[in-house]
């Protein structure tokens, strides 16, 4: 039996979890589990980027060990990293370390051409490390509720939180072809979403409101993809959620 190709997820800080009584490093249950029934090896890794700031070399000498790289959900980026002049009041957890940790990964794996699948907060990174905008609150939208609720789960704000809703994918684009359809049910947590598309991006899919949901490289490169949903909460069941963390893994077998 072939070994399995190893895919690199950063780790997420966390004030506490179910199974530790003090501050903790993690990732989804549901996100791993769909990474090895693909079959791949999820290797968590610790975001390091003290005051900020990750080492470019650093990261490209851990990356080298990984055959794929899966950016996940987590928190808001600090809006002066995509050059916003304020910061609206439903951003929430935000983490400076793990936002120049998350970005110095995107940008490496994007020139490296790693195998690449962003989700929620991932697409927002990418679109970030490549020179694009955020909206920092989508005020609601189409499927918005109040109350509480922020980039991706718990903080102050509205948006695509807690629901779950069509997707319209472009029958042209890498996700379409990869999960098989041209309509998807997305799950969704996040108030922030894409502004203005980072170089070299194209936006792939959309909510009837007209919300970016999916993004990928101009040049039809297939071996990223990045999604606004999170795949993962219903990949067990939905085939095609499944098939994203499929096609990373095979690309990331070609590359091991």
């Amino acid at each position: 039996m072939s070994a399995r190709p190893l895919i690199a997820v950063p780790a997420r800080f966390s004030a506490t979890s179910s199974a530790l009584d003090r501050p903790a490093e993690a990732n989804a249950r549901a996100l791993i589990e769909a990474v090895w029934r693909a079959g791949g090896e999820p290797g968590g890794i610790h975001p390091h980027a003290p005051g900020g700031t990750a080492d470019p070399d650093e990261v490209q000498g851990r990356l080298a060990r990984f055959d794929g790289l899966l950016l996940p959900g987590g928190g808001d980026l600090a809006p002066y990293r995509y050059g916003a002049k304020g910061t609206h009041r439903a951003v929430y957890d935000v983490d400076d370390e793990q936002d120049g940790f998350d970005l110095e990964l995107a940008r490496q794996a994007l020139a490296r051409r790693l195998p690449l699948l962003a989700v929620c907060r991932g697409l927002q990174v990418v679109n970030t490390a490549l020179g694009g905008t955020l909206h920092q609150d989508n005020q609601g939208g189409q499927y918005g509720q109040d109350g509480q609720g922020g980039g991706d789960a718990g903080g102050p704000g509205h948006g695509h939180r807690h629901v779950r809703h069509p997707v319209f994918l472009a029958p042209w684009s890498v996700v379409a072809r990869v999960t098989g359809t041209d309509k998807a049910e997305a799950s969704c947590y996040h108030h922030q979403h894409v502004d203005r598309l980072g170089e070299g991006l194209k936006a792939t899919a959309h909510a009837v409101d007209g919300t970016v949901e999916a993004v990928e490289l101009v040049n039809g490169d297939d071996r990223f993809m990045a999604v606004q949903w999170h795949p993962e909460d219903t990949a067990r069941t939905d085939p095609a959620q499944q098939r994203l963390f499929d096609a990373l893994v095979r690309a990331a077998r070609r590359t091991a």
